[in-house]
Parts: C-alpha cells; structure tokens; sequence
C-alpha cells in the first residue's frame, strides 16, 4: 500500500521551562492511502493534539510530518494555508456550517474558495450530495435538518476537494445513537467507495469498531495498535474494550 502520511520522532510541548507539559512524546507512526484509522486513548492522552499537528493547525515541537516527500514541519504560515486547502478535508464535532446558507450552498463554498468554475462546482456538489444521500436536501438551511443530515452535509463539504486525507474530530460527539450510526455508515461508503483516507479521533469504542485501525495514546506516547483484518465488527469491538480497560480510555459504547 500507498504510503500517505509518515510521522517521525515528533514531540509537543506547552508552556515554558517552569511550567512544561509534554503533549506528544517521540510519536512514529503512518497512514496508508485508502485507510480508516482510528485514534483513541484517555483524555488528555494526546489525541486531538496529535490531529492538530497532523492538519498542520498545529506546530510541533520537534520531529517531521511527511506526507509522501513533502515535509510540512518546515511550511511557512501560508504555505501551511494553502496545503490544507489543497490537500485535507476535516469533519467537526459541531458541523460548522454557515447558517445563512443552503446545504448546497456550504459545501459549493468550499469549491469555489479553490477558483474552480461555476459549471465544475455545480456538477460536482450535486454529484457528492447524491452519493451521500442529500440532493433532496439541497435547499434547506442546516436549521431545517437532523443532526445527521448535517454531518452528511459536513461530510460532503470535506470531500469536494478530493483531498488526500480526511480529518474527523469526534465527528459523533453531538449526535444520537441512531444518527451516530447514519454517520459511520457514511464514512464507510466514503472509504470503500470513493476510496477517501480517513483518520478519526474518537472515545467512543463504538465508532471506533468502524475503522479498519486503531492507535491507542497514553501519556503521549503510541502504545498499542489494532487491526482489524476479517473479524466481524463485534468482536473488534470487543477487542477495543479489552485494550481500553487497560489504558483507562473513556470507552463509551452507544
């Protein structure tokens, strides 16, 4: 497999010399083109840290973030700008999306930001909202549907770029069970289907049984990896608890 993604030796810190903490402590790792991967662990375990420098939101400390011979450690302010523009797409917990504009509308934005034509935009925003299930939806404002059918709508926004890898914090903190579901099955449609790489940050072993991955933090440090090769979705699931009881993550299961 299509090395995406090769995190060497990086280390986070915040604060100063009398008040330091260590966020990320000597992280190697790598994600493979096409892969759903998870990441888990306790809170303040260093996951969402961990996504941040990834996304290039964040700087590290020390170490190097390669996404195939692109070294993004040393990426000015703006280079950082235009890399995530071009190159990564993000799912949030809270949808962000704008309220004064149709669904349609909110994920077209993030096309055109790219200068791409009114014609290409058209076409491939409704292409995207067809596989994902709402074209129907197009016209209404996020006010006017579920949460589920917002994060659809925010899934779709990440993908009409076509970018290089996806990044999903907590995407199923602020749905239901049911919801919660309608999303997971989306993000499997999006890495099966549209071939889409996906990271996940999430404390819900539940989600988590969805991905065909997982690292597992503590105390900044990558301490255990599952995969999950042809075993059913339940007993990965089990799996994951396993390990979670032994690391003290949060372990919720919907």
């Amino acid at each position: 497999m299509e090395e995406l993604i090769f995190a060497e030796d990086i280390e986070k810190y915040y604060g100063n010399k009398n008040n330091l903490t260590k966020a990320l402590d000597r992280v190697t790792f790598h994600v493979n083109r096409g892969e759903f991967t998870g990441i888990m662990g306790a809170s303040g375990s260093g996951k969402t840290t961990l996504l941040n420098v990834l996304a290039t939101v964040d700087t590290v400390t020390s170490g190097h973030i390669y996404y195939g011979k692109d070294d993004i450690t040393v990426l000015s302010e703006d280079q950082k700008s235009d890399f995530r523009m071009e190159n990564l797409g993000f799912v949030f917990q809270d949808f962000n999306l704008l309220d004064t504009l149709t669904l349609e509308e909110n994920i077209s934005l993030a096309m055109s930001l790219t200068g791409k034509g009114k014609k290409e935009i058209d076409t491939h925003t409704r292409e995207i909202m067809e596989r994902l299930g709402i074209w129907e939806l197009r016209d209404k404002f996020p006010y006017q549907v579920s949460g589920g059918q917002k994060q659809r709508c925010a899934c779709a926004r990440a993908l009409i770029n076509r970018p290089r890898i996806i990044f999903a914090d907590e995407p199923t903190g602020a749905l239901d069970s049911k919801s919660a579901r309608m999303l997971l099955e989306t993000f499997i449609q999006m890495n099966e289907e549209m071939k889409a790489t996906i990271l996940m940050v999430t404390h819900d072993a539940f989600s988590a049984s969805y991905c065909k991955r997982i690292l597992f933090l503590k105390d900044g440090q990558i301490f255990h990896e599952l995969v999950r090769g042809s075993q059913s979705r339940k007993d990965f699931l089990n799996e994951i608890l396993d390990v979670l009881s032994v690391t003290g993550g949060d372990g919720d299961v919907r």
